[in-house]
């Protein structure tokens, strides 16, 4: 380079014949031209260094983030090992788990098989019904000369307080258990002036659609008292349309079917079939199907304090030869339609504390049939007549332990012709009433003691009876229904 420079300069712009005159021109010249070249080559060096020190530090950057990629890939590689054999082991223990519940349920099934038809005592055992008794005893007085009789109705073996003095009143014992995965059995034996049977039932569960079956001796559906032991009552007896036209409360040997509807609102319908022996029915007329009821209840809440239900129940009985102790008889059909409403209050929903519980029944009756008296000789006569009744209740649990209720029932029966005058029909003109008043103590929810005054107006002379009270349950005890 520094040549070249230098020839050219002797050729453009130096003339030949001054070359030698002006050697200290070029010496200056070529000198000049060294040192620029030097300063030039060593600039260049320099920015040579320095890219070659920026690459390198990029590349170390890029290695150690290739190294922290690896490391990062590292990890996760054996993450996905670790989910993959915790898969597996899940999927053993699926496998593994279906064949337990597998071998779980063949040993229910025969287990069950066991209990309900081999009677294995070691799986009995497994199997123990519940076993409770409600224990109602009391005591009453009133006056020598009452007599419990409703002028124009029918009585029943179960209407009336019953003799003074104590009682034992209408104690329960219980015994219920799941039979299988299919069944539930419950029996009741009530204890008295004797023991009978006051229940003994066989129930579906679990069936689709919110169908459920009963089969055997129960309680009615019907209204709103009858398909409830007494026990759970809020009084000490039951108001007088339940003693006149149920005889405290329909029960017999049939069939039930209830159905609960799929909505937002409680709404429970059914039917019913009975043998029909039991009041206001006799005789299991119709080959051993003298009843059938149908029945319908709806309710819901309120609001979180309040909630209530409505019901409509209708019962169709064949009765046949109908006796009472004197003799008399009644042949025919009896149609009853009840009418029920319940309305509960309570803070919040809190009952323990504070509630308020409204509760009232319509019944209206007819019988079309055969009369046959005793005293006015009278021979299957031809009769039809009307009745109705109701009750209404307000029960107030003013304290956590005590509670106040008062209670009024009447009866009206339409006048019959002047043939049935003297006989068990003739109602003499009356329209019975009774008004009570309560007040009870509970203990805890397995023990109460009740102070109940009843005032009765069955005709010209005016009675009150006095009722004192105990409950006590000990042993398996279901809750009672709303």
């Amino acid at each position: 380079m520094i040549f070249s420079l230098k020839n050219c300069l002797l050729k453009n712009y130096l003339p030949k014949n001054s070359l030698s005159k002006n050697k200290s021109v070029i010496f200056g010249l070529f000198t000049f031209s060294l040192l620029f070249s030097t300063i030039s080559s060593a600039q260049e060096d320099k920015t040579s260094q320095e890219v070659l020190k920026q690459k390198s530090d990029i590349l170390i950057q890029l290695k150690n983030e290739l190294q922290k990629l690896q490391q990062l890939q590292q990890s996760y590689q054996d993450k996905i090992n670790q989910l993959e054999e915790r898969l597996v082991q899940a999927e053993q223990a699926i496998d593994s788990t279906q064949d337990d519940v597998s071998d779980t349920q063949d040993e229910l099934e025969t287990l069950a098989i066991d209990v309900s038809q081999q009677g294995n005592q070691k799986a009995a055992n497994t199997f123990n019904p519940g076993i409770g008794m409600i224990l109602n005893g009391r005591w009453l007085s009133y006056s020598d000369d009452f007599e419990y009789k409703l002028p124009g109705y029918f009585p029943t073996e179960e209407s009336g307080p019953g003799e003074q003095g104590a009682q034992l009143g209408e104690s329960e014992l219980n015994l219920n258990a799941n039979v299988d995965d299919k069944f539930y059995a419950s029996v009741t034996l009530a204890f008295g002036d004797g023991v009978e049977v006051e229940e003994a039932y066989i129930q579906t569960i679990n069936l689709d659609h919110g169908i459920n079956v009963k089969a055997g001796q129960f309680f009615s559906g019907i209204g709103y008292l009858s398909g409830k032991h007494s026990h759970s009552d809020d009084f000490a007896n039951r108001p007088l349309p339940y003693e006149a036209f149920l005889g405290g409360g329909f029960g017999d040997v049939g069939l039930q079917t209830t159905w609960l509807a799929p909505t937002e609102l409680f709404w429970e319908s059914g039917i019913e079939l009975y043998r029909g022996d039991s009041f206001p029915t006799s005789g299991a007329s119709n080959s051993g199907n003298g009843v059938w009821t149908a029945f319908s209840h709806l309710g819901g809440d309120i609001t979180d304090a309040q909630s209530w239900r409505f019901g409509l129940s209708y019962l169709h009985a064949d009765v046949e030869n109908r006796e009472t102790e004197e003799g008399e008889v009644f042949t025919g059909t009896n149609k009853l339609l009840i009418a029920d409403f319940v309305y509960k209050w309570s803070p919040d929903g809190n009952r323990g504390e504070q509630e308020f519980k409204l509760q009232g029944e319509y019944f209206n009756v007819n019988e079309n049939g055969f009369f046959s008296g005793v005293d006015n000789e009278l021979t299957n006569a031809s009769f039809e007549r009307n009745q109705s009744g109701w009750y209404l209740e307000g029960v107030y649990r003013f304290a956590r332990q005590w509670r106040v209720g008062v209670r009024t029932s009447a009866l009206s029966s339409d006048n019959l012709s002047v043939q049935f005058n003297g006989t068990l029909l003739d109602n003499f003109g009356y329209s019975p009433e009774q008004h009570s008043l309560m007040l009870d103590w509970t203990n805890s929810e397995f023990s109460r003691i009740r102070l109940q005054v009843d005032h009765n107006n069955f005709d010209d002379e005016q009675e009150s009876i006095w009722i004192l009270q105990y409950i006590a349950a000990f042993g398996a005890h279901g809750a009672h229904s709303f």
